[in-house]
């Protein structure tokens, strides 16, 4: 496994514990996971242009 693809699976967890589903993130709104997610579409794009 390249350190690309830890990355992207690293990011796609923190995705989804940032989700304001649960009641310990209830609070947070959706920036977190809009924050994530802008990262993880960064990396995706990366990845696919083959500079990670």
């Amino acid at each position: 496994m390249t350190i690309g693809t830890i990355l992207l699976i690293v990011l796609i967890l923190l995705l989804i514990g940032a989700l304001p589903s649960w009641p310990y993130s209830g609070g947070w709104g959706y920036r977190p996971t809009g924050a994530i997610g802008v990262v993880l579409i960064v990396v995706i794009v990366l990845l696919l242009l083959g500079h990670l």
